[in-house]
This record gives structure tokens, C-alpha cells and sequence, in this order.
């Protein structure tokens, strides 16, 4: 038997935007424990917004588990909360949301800005920096700094290893700012990964005594702010498709415009301003290889009238929880009959 440390990993209760918090439990295996062998636990929910003092016991249910790298005998443990019966989900648990769905497909790209004293790493004590255009997936000192990369290439790594699914990373269009990119099938898989991700990229941080700033418009005027684009497929979307049920969708997601922007990110309208390739907040349109659409289509999923594939939806922002995105395009979705 070893010793295992477990860091139970689950979102608070704070609003608009919850916070991730963890703590480690010790736990004896004969190996490397699955999701199935690990017991759900308990936190006081006062300290968390969740509870009151008077009645504070919540529950942590674990929903996925990750080796972690960085510990000897490591385990990174994706949570729910539960409420005190263990079985119903708390008022806050986004994830018990989202509809059940093995064949939905989800990428998210998360942008974000490294930050240190109250600047993105490479802008100058005061003023800014040249303007944006040179950064953009660029190498050297000038364009990315000395410690950004040693960041986001240990971030990568640590995830590699747990087995988190990145597509890839790149240094993003602002100076200071980068992105991540997660795929995962099924309805929460690639949720769950962010999150832990996103984990992952704040405690690398710690040591290097820089912040990850998550807000969708951290620097004002002409400087780009961050998204986490959602790129979305059904089975039904891959395999089948076709022009009248595209448009029926579309139509849908023209319905709900105002339900997808509540559930995409605080503050999205200082990001949506049809500007820096984005649409504006208050309209809805989506159009082929489009990045100033609300939902950008594919020249692939056009590719000879077939209609099928997938979409991206360029509204969610950094500061999102892909949770309540990812519960939102599949209710939509759900919307629409499949003819």
C-alpha cells in the first residue's frame, strides 16, 4: 500500500465567476486509484459561499481524476458539490446542468493574460507596449518576454501528463496574452479538463510569483480581450446534418441570443463590441470562415452542400464556465428536431 495524495479540486459559490479551490486528502492504494475508488468528502461550505454557518457541511463528489506530476503518488480530482444528502446537486454545481450526451463533442480555446504587478508581462511600468500585431504566435524576447514561455511550457507539460486533452497552445494576439485549446467527447469531458487545466496553469504560477488574469477585457482600447471559443458537434451534426437543419439550428440560437450571452461570461459586453474579430453583443449572425460572426462556420462543414461537422460559437468569454456554456449549446440544441 502507498500513500496517495488526493487534491480534491471543485468551484465555490462566489458570482458572477466562481473561484477554484482544493485540498489534499491522504488516502492508501495499491496503486494508482480510478475514479471508482474514490470516496466523496466534505468542506465547509461557509467559507466558500455555499453554506451558512449554521449548517455548513457540503459534499464533493468526484467526477473525473488526473495523475498529477508534480507529487509523488499525485491524483488531481475533479469535484461536484453536493448538498449534505450526497445526492442532490448543490444550487451552484453548473456541471449537473449540462445534458447527458456521449456523442456531443466540445473544444474550448481558452485565452487568458499572465499578469504581474497589475500588468501583462511585457508591457512597460507605464504606457503600453508597441501595438498589438507582432505578438501573435511570435517567438523572441521582444515579442513574448524571459519567463511567459518557461509558464505556459510547464503548464503543458503537467498537463500532458495527467492526460488532459490539448490541441495545442499559442502566444494570442495582446502582448501577455496566450491561449489553450481542450478537445473531449462527451457532453462535460472537455469542461472538466479546462477547469482542472486552468487548475493546473494557477498553481504554476505560484512559484513564479505571476497571476492568471481570466477577465475578457483586462486592458482597455485597442488591444484585443480574450475568448473561450466553443466548437461544438453532435453525432447528428457529424454525421447527418444538412442545410434545412443548420438553418433550423441557427434560427434556434437567434431565439435564445440573450440565454447564451447570460450564460457566457461576465462583462462580455466590454469584449463584444463587433470589433477585434468579435460580433457585437447584441446581435447574432453567423457566416463561412467568419471570426466577426457570432458563430463562425467552417468552410469544412459547407464542403459540398453537405452541412455537417462542426461549429464554433465565438461569443463565450475567457472568464466563462465552460459548464454552463457547454449546458447551453446542448439545450439548444435539444431545441431543434432532428428530421
Amino acid at each position: 500500500m502507498a500513500k496517495y495524495k488526493l487534491e480534491y479540486i471543485w468551484l465555490d459559490g462566489y458570482t458572477p465567476v466562481p473561484n477554484l479551490r482544493g485540498k489534499t486528502k491522504i488516502a492508501d492504494f495499491d496503486s494508482m486509484p480510478s475514479l471508482e475508488d474514490l470516496p466523496m468528502w466534505g468542506f465547509d461550505g461557509s467559507s466558500t459561499q455555499q453554506a451558512e454557518g449554521g449548517s455548513s457541511d457540503c459534499m464533493l463528489k468526484p467526477v473525473a481524476c488526473y495523475p498529477d506530476s508534480t507529487r509523488e503518488n499525485g491524483v488531481l480530482v475533479m469535484c461536484e458539490v453536493m448538498m449534505p444528502d450526497m445526492v442532490t446537486p448543490h444550487p451552484s454545481n453548473s456541471r449537473a446542468t449540462i445534458i447527458d450526451d456521449e456523442g456531443a463533442w466540445f473544444g474550448f480555446e481558452q485565452e487568458y493574460f499572465l499578469m504581474k504587478d497589475g500588468r501583462p508581462l511585457g508591457f512597460p511600468t507605464s504606457g503600453y507596449p508597441d501595438p498589438q500585431g507582432e505578438y501573435y504566435c511570435g517567438a523572441g524576447y521582444d515579442a513574448v518576454g524571459d519567463i511567459a514561455r518557461d509558464i505556459v511550457e510547464e503548464h503543458l507539460d503537467i498537463c500532458l501528463d495527467a492526460g488532459i486533452n490539448h490541441e495545442g497552445i499559442n502566444a494570442e494576439v495582446a502582448k501577455g496574452q496566450w491561449e489553450f485549446q481542450i478537445f473531449g467527447k462527451g457532453s462535460a469531458k472537455a469542461a472538466d479538463q479546462i477547469w482542472v487545466a486552468r487548475y493546473i496553469l494557477q498553481r504554476v504560477c505560484e512559484k513564479y510569483g505571476v497571476s492568471v488574469e481570466y477577465h475578457c477585457k483586462p486592458i482597455k482600447g485597442d488591444w484585443n480581450g480574450s475568448g473561450m471559443h466553443c466548437n461544438f458537434s453532435t453525432q447528428y451534426m457529424r454525421e447527418t446534418g444538412g442545410k434545412d437543419y443548420f438553418l433550423a439550428l441557427m434560427k434556434q440560437f437567434e431565439v435564445n441570443m440573450e440565454e447564451h450571452i447570460a450564460a457566457y461570461g461576465p462583462d462580455n459586453h466590454m469584449r463584444l463590441t463587433g470589433l477585434h474579430e468579435t460580433q457585437s453583443i447584441d446581435t447574432f449572425s453567423w457566416g463561412v470562415a467568419d471570426r466577426g460572426a457570432s458563430i463562425r462556420v467552417p468552410h469544412s462543414f459547407v464542403k459540398d452542400d453537405a452541412y455537417k461537422g462542426y461549429l464554433e460559437d465565438r461569443r463565450p468569454n475567457s472568464q466563462g464556465d465552460p459548464y454552463a456554456v457547454a449546458s447551453r449549446v446542448l439545450k439548444t440544441i435539444s431545441e431543434v428536431p432532428t428530421p
